[in-house]
């Protein structure tokens, strides 16, 4: 049976809301820990990746495009 909103006590609230990401969360079984290691996983991957527009930025003050070429076996 799941509880709705106002069944959860505050403070339970407020636990929740507060809680930071630990690399721990990885392993953890709590259902929020885990939420928390996908969501930062998820943030870091996009952080890391950038946009979609497929340019490395500002090399010696200029963009250079990445070529949306498929892999050639014969080169």
């Amino acid at each position: 049976m799941t509880k709705n909103n106002h069944e959860i006590p505050q403070n339970e609230n407020l636990k929740i809301a507060g809680k930071t990401f630990d690399p721990a969360d990885y392993q953890s079984n709590s259902l929020e820990a885990k939420g928390l290691a996908i969501t930062h996983e998820q943030t870091s991957d996009t952080w890391t990746e950038g946009t979609i527009e497929a340019k490395i930025d500002d090399v010696n003050g200029k963009d250079i495009e990445i070529p949306r070429t498929g892999y050639d076996e014969n080169k």
